[in-house]
Order: C-alpha cells, then structure tokens, then sequence
C-alpha cells in the first residue's frame, strides 16, 4: 500500500508516535508498504515555522532524515498533474495544503495518512 503522510502526521511520527492512530501507525511501520511525505507537507512546516505558528524541538530536516532511515520515507513532488487535480475537489476543505494532499493521493493511488476528519469528505482513502 502506498502511504501519504499529512504534516501532523510526519511531525507526530517524529515527535509523539503516541499520538498517531493505533492502525495508522503500524501502516507506517510495515515494511511492506510505501511511505510518503509531500514537499507541500515540508513548505508547510516551512512557512509555519518562520511565522512563529509552529514550534520545532527538531529541526525539519533532521526529522525528514530520521524518517528516511527508519521508514524509508520518500519526497513526493508537487507536479502539474497534482496542480491540475485541485479543480475537481469540491471546497469541503479550505487548507490550500490539505487541499494538495488530497488531490496527490487521489493522483497517486495512494492512502492519506490523517487525523483531520474534513478529508473524509473527499473521494480518497484515509487511514487512522
């Protein structure tokens, strides 16, 4: 199964795991599966970070390279088809990030890895 981490998710992984839902994290942790972290989730971070709405105990990309090693996690671009994607999504949901999450997923056949139970709204398999 390929699996797509929403930013809560990548940063509770990294910081709190007790915090991921029972079934989402052993999707995560099976190897068996694909784990995935968009470079939307990261420009996110980014942005929340430098406007002082999110606080860091670890810098971004030392949780990104521990995430790697641990899980094999691998970068998602953002990509045309992705950009493309967002004018069939019904406005449910108005996180232009979230949004770019729901639409990579449903492009890439992949499972949203989410606690925001807005997306369940969305035509896109979630796990928790």
């Amino acid at each position: 199964m390929k699996l797509l981490l929403d930013t809560h998710a990548f940063l509770w992984l990294n910081t709190d795991p007790t915090r991921v839902g029972e079934a989402a994290l052993a999707a995560c942790q099976d190897q068996a599966n694909s784990l995935h972290l968009s470079l939307a989730s990261l420009w996110e971070v980014q942005i929340k970070h430098q406007l002082g709405k999110l606080e860091l105990t670890v810098p971004w990309p030392r949780m990104l390279h521990t995430q790697q090693q641990a899980n094999g996690l691998q970068t998602l671009t953002v990509s045309l088809r992705h950009i493309q994607g967002l004018q069939q999504l019904p406005m449910h949901h108005r996180d232009p990030f979230d949004r770019m999450l729901i639409a990579q997923a449903q492009i890439e056949d992949m499972t949203l890895i989410t606690a925001d139970a807005a997306i369940a709204n969305y035509d896109v398999p979630t796990l928790w």
